[in-house]
C-alpha cells in the first residue's frame, strides 16, 4: 500500500524554496519510504490496487504543521471546544500534529488519573494526531514523573492567577520544588508575573482596549522571564519554555540568556505578529487575550526577534470560549473571557503578513512544524518531508485568496478577530500518516472520510 505525492513545488528540509519532487509514503506504517528530486505528474490523481497516486501540479506540498499550543477543553468544557471538532479545524488549516493544554478541560491535565480521562475522551475522535502537555500547579510534584512516564511532552505553569479554581498559579517556592523532580524534562511558563497591586477597575472605562492593554503592561512578562532566565541557570538540566511571547521589551534578556547557553525557548502567537493594538475597537472583546495584543512597533519587534532567531516558533494558543463568555453585548475588557481562536488559520495568517516583510516559505515553516516539533519531543517523527518521518503532507495553494467567514470556520464556536480579513494562502488536502483527512473538494471538507489521528 503505498500513496504517492509529486509536485513542481515540494518544500523539502533545508530549503527556503520549493522545488519539484516526489514523496512515497507506505499506508501500512504511515511513514514516508522515499523522497525524490523531480517532478513525474500526468495532470491526475489515480487510485491502483492498494496504491494512491496524487499529482499536486504547481501547488505546494508541505509537511504537516504542527501547534504545540491549543486548548481543545475537553472533557468538561467540551461546549467551549472539543477534539472532533478542534482537530477538524487544525486539519482543514494543514496542521497534522497538534499539542493540547492541560488548563481547561475540566478536570485539567495536572494528575495521571485526569490524562487518563482526557484520553479516553480523545478516542475515535482526532483527524489529526494529538499529544499532550501536564499541568504544573502547586503540590502536583509527586504528580510529575507518572505523567511523564505516560507520555505528556512537558508541563505548563501560571506565574500569574489563572481565573481557573482547578489550576492555580504556582509562586518562586513551589517552582523550586517542582524543576527539581523535572531532570531533563520541559516546563512551559505562562509568563506575567503576578503583583500586589493592579488598576482599580472602576477607574477603568472598562470598553476602551487602550485601557486593558495598560492593565498588562509589558513589565508583567519583562519580571517574568526575569525569574525564568534565573530558574534555568539554577536547574541547568531542566528545559524552559516561554509561552506566547507579547512583549519585546523582554526579548534582550532572552538573547543574553540564550548567548550563555541556557536552554531557553520563546514562542509567540499569529495574534501578536498580524494584528496590532491601534486597529483594535473598543468593546471587540474578540481581540482579547492575555498577554494582550500590543502596538504595531512592538509587533515589528517580534518579527524582528522570529528571524534573527531569538523567537523560535509560533504558535496559535487556539483558546475558544462559548460566544456568550466574550460578552460582546457589552464589551466589556475586564470582564470578557480571554483567548482567541484561529485553528486553521494559521498558515494562511503568517503567509499573508510575512510576505510582506520579505519572509520565505522556508522560514514559515521552520517556524510552524520543524521547531514546533523540536520543541515537543516529536522532531525525529514531525515537521519534515524527509525518509522515516510520518506521512504528514499538505497540498496549498499559496496564491490563492479567501475572505474569512463563518463557513471557512471549524472550530466550534466561531468567533475570531479575523472575520472579514482576506488571506492568501488555501489547504486543498491534508494527510496524517499517509491518510487523507481533509479534502477542500469534498462536501464540508470531511464527508466521506473517517478520522485516523492516533494520540501521541
Amino acid at each position: 500500500m503505498l500513496l504517492t505525492v509529486t509536485s513542481r513545488n515540494v518544500l523539502l528540509p533545508d530549503f527556503d524554496l520549493p522545488r519539484p519532487a516526489t514523496i512515497n509514503v507506505d499506508l501500512k506504517t504511515g511513514k514516508i519510504i522515499g523522497v525524490s528530486l523531480g517532478y513525474i505528474g500526468d495532470d491526475t490523481c489515480k487510485e491502483s490496487g492498494d496504491s494512491y497516486f496524487v499529482d499536486a501540479g504547481d501547488k505546494v506540498v508541505l509537511p504537516g504543521l504542527v501547534d504545540a499550543h491549543v486548548h481543545l477543553e475537553e472533557p468538561g468544557n467540551q461546549d467551549w471546544e472539543g477534539f472532533w471538532t478542534g482537530t477538524q479545524a487544525a486539519a482543514a488549516g494543514g496542521v497534522t500534529t497538534l499539542i493540547d493544554m492541560p488548563v481547561d478541560s475540566s478536570p485539567p491535565t495536572t494528575t495521571l488519573r485526569n490524562l487518563d480521562n482526557k484520553r479516553r475522551s480523545a478516542r475515535g475522535q482526532c483527524w489529526v494526531d494529538v499529544g499532550f502537555w501536564g499541568g504544573a500547579i502547586p503540590q502536583n510534584q509527586a504528580e510529575l514523573g507518572p505523567l511523564l512516564s505516560a507520555g505528556v511532552r512537558g508541563f505548563k505553569c501560571f506565574l500569574i492567577d489563572t481565573g481557573i479554581e482547578e489550576f492555580p498559579r504556582v509562586s518562586e517556592s513551589d517552582l523550586h520544588a517542582h524543576m527539581s523532580h523535572l531532570q531533563n524534562s520541559l516546563m512551559i511558563f505562562h509568563a506575567e508575573m503576578q503583583t500586589t497591586s493592579s488598576p482599580a477597575r472602576h477607574r477603568l472605562n472598562p470598553r476602551s482596549y487602550q485601557e486593558f492593554l495598560s492593565s498588562r503592561p509589558q513589565e508583567l512578562e519583562v519580571d517574568a522571564i526575569t525569574l525564568i532566565a534565573s530558574l534555568q541557570a539554577m536547574y541547568p538540566s531542566v528545559s524552559c519554555h516561554i509561552a506566547h511571547l507579547s512583549a519585546a521589551a523582554a526579548l534582550p534578556i532572552v538573547r543574553a540568556a540564550k548567548d550563555r547557553g541556557s536552554k531557553i525557548s520563546v514562542e509567540t502567537c499569529f495574534h501578536y505578529l498580524c494584528l496590532s493594538a491601534e486597529d483594535i475597537p473598543d468593546g471587540a472583546t474578540e481581540y482579547k487575550c492575555t498577554p494582550p495584543i500590543r502596538e504595531d512597533s512592538n509587533r515589528n519587534l517580534l518579527w524582528d526577534a522570529l528571524v534573527d532567531g531569538t523567537i523560535d516558533c509560533v504558535i496559535s494558543d487556539h483558546s475558544p470560549c462559548l460566544i456568550e463568555m466574550k460578552g460582546l453585548e457589552h464589551g466589556d475588557f475586564m470582564e470578557a473571557w480571554g483567548g482567541v481562536s484561529s485553528l486553521g488559520l494559521g498558515l494562511s495568517l503568517l503567509w499573508t503578513e510575512g510576505r510582506k516583510r520579505g519572509i520565505s516559505l522556508g522560514q514559515i515553516i521552520r517556524w510552524m512544524s520543524i521547531k514546533t516539533a523540536e520543541l515537543a519531543g516529536l522532531s525525529g517523527t514531525k515537521g519534515q518531508l524527509k525518509v522515516g518521518h510520518d506521512g504528514d503532507l499538505v497540498i496549498w495553494d499559496p496564491e490563492a485568496e479567501f475572505k474569512v467567514s463563518k463557513e471557512h470556520l471549524y472550530f466550534k464556536n466561531k468567533l475570531t478577530p479575523y472575520e472579514g480579513m482576506t488571506l492568501r494562502g488555501l489547504v486543498h488536502k491534508t494527510f496524517v500518516r499517509g491518510r487523507l483527512a481533509y479534502d477542500s473538494a469534498l462536501q464540508d471538507g470531511f464527508t466521506g472520510l473517517q478520522p485516523s489521528g492516533e494520540l501521541l
